[in-house]
């Protein structure tokens, strides 16, 4: 799963926006996380218990979580409703984003000229 770095936080920084917009900055804390997902604090702790996602922490020791990871929480939130066990949903999302980043990645090969390495993003 993705982690970003926490960047210090000043007003006077010229890429505050961009920090907002960005779905890998560690903006929501467990309480608006656990709001915004619909979910307990102990659901998304236990999500970081399975591997499935890990929040930054403050400087404060306090879970800070990305929209990147607020997405995959309800992600596991919905197979949690519909039955699953919390560490079968948690193993099913893994899979599925190896899955994904595979096909890419495979997709990305045919797609360039024989006998060149995929381009350094892969």
């Amino acid at each position: 799963m993705t982690t970003a770095t926490i960047r210090p936080h000043t007003p006077e920084t010229p890429d505050r926006q961009d920090r907002l917009d960005d779905d890998d900055y560690p903006a929501y804390t467990m309480g608006r996380a656990a709001e915004m997902t619909g979910t307990t604090p102990g659901f998304l702790r236990a999500l970081g218990e399975h591997g499935l996602i890990t929040p930054l922490r403050s400087d404060g020791g306090h879970r800070r979580y990305s929209r990147y990871q607020l997405r995959i929480a309800m992600r596991a939130r919905d197979l949690v409703d519909q039955g699953t066990p919390i560490e079968a949903a948690c193993r099913i999302i893994i899979l599925e984003d190896q899955l994904d980043e595979a096909l890419r990645i495979n997709e990305q090969l045919r797609r360039s000229p024989r006998g060149q390495e995929p381009t350094a993003d892969t």
